[in-house]
């Protein structure tokens, strides 16, 4: 029996070094890996708090349609009554406390539109879409339609 682990010295060098690998793992990650990660689930915890420090860039929909009411009755029965104002506006929480901090600028419709609404085969089928060159070719989206009440089947002056 002593003949098997006469020459066994490198299998004791292996788990010495497995041994202090595992150590240096385990140290590495209580400095690396913040102290709330895990608490709910795969998440940092105190991510929530890190969140709710920030300083919000959107408004808000409901906060848009006090100043600009008259854009929101007209969006309210079109087909973009759904999409929320800094969808293609962006965030405009600065202009919301202070109109004139921030001028929103108009979008360039000719390519703000097509982000939604060019032609793809993984889209729903009752979505409109549009190969936008052969539709329009260069003439921006909002010389046709109404970006704000576009209508139904192309119908939208």
């Amino acid at each position: 029996m002593g003949n098997r682990f006469k020459n066994a010295g490198h299998l004791v060098r292996v788990a010495l070094l497995f041994a202090a690998g595992c150590v240096i793992f385990v140290v590495a990650r209580g400095l690396f890996v913040p102290k709330t990660f895990g608490q709910y689930g795969h998440y940092r915890a105190a991510a929530l708090d890190d969140i709710a420090a920030r300083t919000p860039r959107f408004a808000g929909r409901e906060v848009c349609e006090t100043c600009h009411s008259e854009v929101a009755d007209l969006k309210k029965t079109g087909a973009h009554a759904k999409v929320g104002c800094e969808a293609c506006h962006g965030p405009l929480a600065k202009h919301a406390e202070d109109p004139a901090s921030l001028v929103p600028k108009l979008p360039d419709t000719k390519v703000l539109c097509v982000e939604c609404h060019e032609a793809n085969s993984a889209k729903p089928v009752k979505f409109p879409q549009v190969v936008a060159k052969d539709h329009a070719g260069d003439t921006a989206c909002n010389e046709c339609h109404k970006p704000h009440k576009p209508g139904l089947n192309g119908d939208s002056k």
